[in-house]
């Protein structure tokens, strides 16, 4: 398989600014520091989802299988579908007083989204960040950005290049990663190399329909009642073309759910029929709020109005956290798709 892009595949700025050159020595340069390396903390971002648990486990088992000595952080909780991957209990809460030759960051798109890891994470040699955000502010020494459309098809190019094995449990973790950053595979940045990949994990050992039932068949009943609540409270406006809903500290509470159970919620109203962008606003303070923003249209780019609110992400799915009174933050976001749609 190459790993040239071909003319026909669309190029973001961030494929502009990357040639097949400068990743090939990106990949070496990082795996000559991790094999100088012996302690090592593979940290991810707030609030993890399936690329960034599963880049990350699937990383942190192949250098562990190496003989390092390594440990996952994240400020978080995973989401507990997502606990069946870290079969070697690496996942941790940062810790301070820890020093590391190494630290390498997976999907996360700035510094600050690392949270409480950040500041438990600064006795270190060296820093490497491996991400595919076109948003990411290269916040590392070695900064390693290409906007594929997983950090989980980075990662299996990483193992692959240091020819290491890629057991049936690391390719379970690299498989969740890829699908659930793809949509299963439904969205339109899935490219002829994700799905290759995907062929590739499932020769290496991946189970598929453990996978898929873990992350997608095994939700939790507190999961559904808040699923009932978005169905009963999402409003539609802009000639239906904009769908957005609340979830407030109260929802949570009411329905026994956790925020780790409203990852996904957003692609529900996604599906109706006339959306073309999905919001979803999630109280964090009374005066913090955090945006998911989703586009179903190529010419809508939802990054662009994360970007306007401090956020960022993907043309197709972006976020932010936003101060302010919830009504004035609303207000302000919703103008801003609005614009966005009228700009198509």
């Amino acid at each position: 398989m190459s790993w040239k892009r071909t003319p026909t595949q669309a190029k973001t700025k961030v494929d502009t600014l990357i040639s097949e050159a400068k990743t090939k020595q990106l990949i070496h340069k990082i795996l000559e520091v991790i094999r100088k390396s012996e302690t090592i903390c593979v940290a991810g971002h707030v609030r993890p989802d399936g690329d960034c648990i599963g880049s990350q486990l699937a990383l942190a088992c192949a250098l562990h299988d190496q003989g390092k000595n390594v440990v996952c952080w994240n400020e978080d909780d995973m989401p507990a579908k997502l606990a069946f991957l870290d079969t070697l209990k690496l996942m941790d809460k940062p810790k301070t007083g820890k020093h590391f030759d190494c630290v390498i960051t997976t999907d996360c798109a700035s510094f600050e989204r690392l949270g409480k890891v950040g500041p438990c994470i600064a006795d270190r040699d060296a820093f490497i960040n491996i991400d595919h955000h076109e948003s990411n502010t290269q916040y590392g020494e070695i900064n390693w950005i290409d906007p594929e459309p997983s950090t989980g098809e980075l990662i299996f190019r990483l193992l692959e290049s240091a020819k290491w094995k890629i057991s049936p449990h690391i390719a379970d973790c690299l498989f969740a990663a890829i699908s659930t950053d793809t949509g299963s595979f439904q969205y339109s940045n899935t490219k002829p190399s994700t799905l290759y990949i995907a062929g590739q994990l499932i020769e290496k050992g991946a189970d598929l329909a453990k996978v898929c039932n873990e992350v997608y068949q095994s939700y939790p009943l507190s999961r559904v009642r808040l699923l009932r609540h978005v169905y009963n409270k999402f409003h539609l406006t802009h000639d239906n073309q904009i769908a957005y809903f609340w979830l407030k500290k109260a929802d949570y509470s009411r329905t026994g759910a956790e925020p780790a159970d409203s990852e996904g919620l957003i692609d529900h109203i996604r599906a109706i029929e006339p959306v073309v962008i999905a919001c979803l606003f999630e109280e964090i303070e009374p005066e913090l709020t955090r945006i998911s923003l989703r586009s179903k249209d190529d010419k809508v780019d939802v990054n662009e109005v994360a970007k306007r609110f401090g956020g960022g992400g993907h043309p197709a799915a972006a976020g932010a956290r936003v101060a302010g009174r919830p009504l004035s933050v609303q207000r302000q976001v919703i103008n801003a798709l609005k614009r966005a749609l009228n700009k198509r």
